[in-house]
């Protein structure tokens, strides 16, 4: 790999922590090669990274039309409460009314286009229909309509020529929609990443395996497993769940060399840190380069990426992320790390989100050396509230929390203070 820092030493002693923003600023730059594109129906594209600029071909609306069921008059024909109009025309969605002449007014739908001559639309809530035998009777308008008033103008939406959606742009169900409503039925768009993901920890079981009364002193169920691979999911990857790794360099090193070769990217959980069964680190070293180690996060410190060559056809490399074994370490090392690298690989321009300031509702009066992330939630008051216990092995901060508190390093927040909160609505799409 071009440009990569000076692998660390091969030694159980820790570098200085690294601040998360240059973590993320290094993971972003190492985003590379970007992935090929491929082109998808647009029923399809939801999540997916948008690889070209949209150009409309069409102006939407391509003509003035109603907004509301009910009747196209002329203002003029209406100065006062009560006027009375003979209905000339019927005019559904999907036809082309006649021009209307004066003292006149067409029953039109919603979506019609405004006939000629109109100039404004009363909905029919605010008319009374008078009947007449052999034609379409006359409607007596109650209110004094205002020019354009439920017109929906020509071009208002977009305009032919106007670049509808850019490039880099993370297509949602709306984005979708506009897609479709200039006519577009596929999309190029970034490859899905193909990530390969494992767990490490011989303590480690896996749930309808062994029963809660069977567990074994020290055993644990694999909840990483399952909230790694929905968080993947979301972000449109094509998973290979490599399952648990026992806790031996060995295996370890067999699992990363063989899913290098096919994988854009490899997640690990486990075994990063420096403890005696944490092979994670060495393996990479022995395969590839390890290029970041250790965040000055909490919780989310052992956290390590790095890269390893491909010995195939296909050549160049494939990343390596290794992440915490506790829940919520993993969880959020994810979240602002590996998130925004594999959205940066498919080429997104958005990757990290933008925190919202709120009050505070809570004393955190013992400020950590590390940027901190505390599981909070909103609450009735427009505040936020803290989780009780911030431990990182605490999974039900996460459900609990709809989102963390963003706390600098050395930083203690009193009840009042404004902090930055990032939702999790803002990460889990």
């Amino acid at each position: 790999m071009a440009d990569s820092p000076v692998p660390f030493a091969a030694s159980s002693l820790r570098p200085p922590l690294i601040p998360l923003d240059e973590a993320i600023a290094v993971l972003l730059a190492k985003a590379e090669p970007k992935l090929p594109t491929e082109s998808v129906g647009t029923f399809d594209a939801d999540g997916r990274v948008l690889a070209q600029e949209l150009v409309s071909g069409l102006t939407v609306p391509p003509r003035d039309n109603s907004a509301m069921d009910g009747y196209a008059v002329r203002a003029a024909d209406c100065a006062a409460p009560g006027a009375e109009l003979v209905v000339a025309q019927r005019i559904p969605a999907g036809t082309v009314g006649t021009p209307l002449a004066a003292g006149t007014a067409a029953r039109i739908f919603t979506g019609a286009q405004i006939p000629e001559g109109a100039d404004a639309v009363v909905m029919q809530e605010d008319t009374t229909a008078v009947p007449r035998e052999g034609s379409l009777g006359s409607v007596r308008i109650a209110i004094v309509p205002a020019i354009g008033q439920w017109v929906r103008r020509q071009g208002e939406d977009v305009a032919s020529g106007d670049i509808v959606l850019k490039k880099g742009e993370r297509l949602t169900p709306a984005a979708l929609g506009l897609a479709a409503s200039v006519g577009f039925h596929k999309l190029q768009v970034a490859r899905k990443p193909r990530v390969a993901m494992l767990s490490t920890g011989d303590e480690l079981v896996m749930p309808g395996e062994v029963a809660p009364d069977a567990m074994k002193p020290g055993a644990i169920y694999n909840s990483n497993r399952f909230f790694m691979r929905a968080l993947l999911h979301r972000l449109g990857c094509e998973v290979n769940d490599l399952g648990i790794v026992p806790d031996n360099r060995e295996a370890t090193i067999d699992a990363l060399r063989h899913a290098a070769e096919t994988s854009d990217l490899i997640i690990t959980t486990g075994g990063v840190s420096v403890g005696e069964e944490d092979h994670i680190r060495a393996a990479l070293q022995s395969l590839g380069e390890l290029q970041l180690w250790s965040l000055s996060m909490k919780p989310g410190k052992p956290f390590a990426y790095g890269a390893i060559a491909r010995s195939g056809a296909q050549g160049g490399h494939c990343h390596v992320t290794g992440l915490p074994g506790n829940p919520v370490s993993s969880f959020l090392t994810f979240l602002m790390l590996v998130r925004p690298f594999l959205l940066t690989l498919q080429g997104a321009t958005r990757v990290t989100p933008e925190p919202v300031q709120l009050r505070a509702d809570f004393d955190w009066l013992r400020a950590d050396k590390r940027r901190e992330f505390l599981r909070a939630r909103r609450n009735a008051a427009g505040g936020l509230e803290l989780f009780g216990n911030q431990s990182s092995g605490v999974l039900t901060s996460m459900v609990w929390g709809d989102g963390v508190v963003d706390n600098p390093a050395g930083q203690t927040i009193r009840s009042g203070d404004t902090v930055n909160f990032i939702p999790f609505a803002s990460l889990l799409g």
